[in-house]
């Protein structure tokens, strides 16, 4: 069973205000660990504490409060000579890239070998091979100004990994990259992940990012934990209002607003949006065939969330009878998360008629 290698206790990091400003809480009191080997997220939206808490790993910000337990060793406190220890067990990929124009890749993936004392012979064969290992072996005497910027993070994630690091710190690694070439960042850090058993910490505004990437999520507003969990369980039955607010910019799956109004002009039946999710889905037909309903599926929106599916289909459901439509409707409930919508004579709230059933 893996082990914590971060911990954070009732962490906290206070920014003094300036003038008549009053201070910034950036990080309230948050206690969590991260585990071995796992790739975790921290989502929020600017100003939510996200980079501020990431930070406190590698003291990059000291704490103010609390306590930080980095690979067994606790950080707070230490003086800046120990603190350089534990620094290099961690790596870090910038949204910026970060690298040295005046080097070329090879001398930016070195510089770190270079700076733990390495000799010339065995820099350049770990250069060689993480330059392969991202699949830029090519690009080692080109400048950085030459390359993608997809090639330009493949060289700041083999210059993290130069020092064979136990933790990869990921902040907004992606989002100046477009989405093709996110893709293919992301895959890369799973590799790092998979191969080398490296703790990777994704740092993102993206849940997109998190859906396709993390084992867990910490989701995080006004410098505290709004939610923390599974990153199935989080997509699939989020808690937190801004949580909820995340979710929904990950899969526009659900008809709402003027989408809504549209579908009950053209759909005059009854509709039902139907959660699709690890849970059992044909038990959705085996109801419509029990009470001799017709379904058509007139909206709706799936992807994966690690290997789960994840999203909802709306239906039009038309039966010969209000009454036997009910009884169809309050069946459905009992076998899967569901949300009524009524229909184009009665319409219901597009959120508040929603049930979760039962793990």
């Amino acid at each position: 069973m893996s082990q914590p290698i971060i911990s954070f206790k009732e962490a906290e990091k206070v920014f003094p205000g300036r003038g008549k400003r009053p201070d910034v809480r950036a990080v309230d009191g948050v206690t969590f660990d991260i585990m071995e080997g796992e790739i975790f997220g921290v989502i929020g939206y600017s100003g939510a504490g996200k980079s501020t808490l990431v930070r406190l790993i590698n003291a990059l910000e000291k704490p103010t409060g609390g306590s930080v337990v980095v690979g067994g060793t606790e950080i707070v406190g230490l003086s800046e000579a120990k603190l350089r220890t534990v620094r290099a067990g961690i790596g870090m990929v910038f949204q910026q890239f970060n690298l040295l124009g005046s080097r070329t890749v090879a001398g930016n993936v070195a510089y770190p070998l270079e700076v733990a004392g390495w000799d010339r012979a065995a820099r350049k064969a770990r250069v060689a091979e993480l330059l392969d290992y991202v699949g830029i072996a090519d690009k080692a005497d080109a400048r950085p100004s030459q390359l993608s910027g997809g090639q330009r993070q493949r060289v700041g994630i083999a210059r993290a990994l130069a020092t064979s690091p136990k933790i990869l710190l990921a902040d907004e690694a992606t989002s100046a990259l477009d989405p093709e070439t996110t893709q293919d960042v992301l895959r890369l850090l799973q590799q790092v992940n998979k191969d080398l058993g490296v703790t990777v910490v994704v740092i993102t505004h993206g849940m997109n990012v998190v859906r396709y990437l993390c084992d867990r999520v910490a989701v995080m507003e006004h410098g505290k934990v709004a939610e923390l969990g599974n990153t199935y369980d989080v997509f699939a039955n989020p808690q937190a209002a801004v949580t909820k607010k995340f979710v929904g910019t990950a899969l526009k799956d659900r008809p709402e607003g003027d989408v809504l109004d549209r579908l009950r002009a053209r759909h005059p039946g009854r509709l039902v949006t139907v959660a699709v999710n690890a849970k059992e889905y044909t038990g959705i037909f085996n109801v419509l065939a029990q009470h001799n309903v017709s379904g058509k599926v007139v909206y709706g929106g799936i992807t994966e969330v690690g290997d789960l599916p994840y999203g909802s289909i709306t239906w039009e459901l038309s039966a010969d009878s209000p009454q036997v439509l009910d009884t169809a409707v309050n069946a459905l409930y009992s076998v899967a998360s569901i949300n009524d919508l009524g229909d184009a004579a009665h319409p219901k709230n597009s959120q508040a008629d929603t049930t979760e059933v039962a793990a």
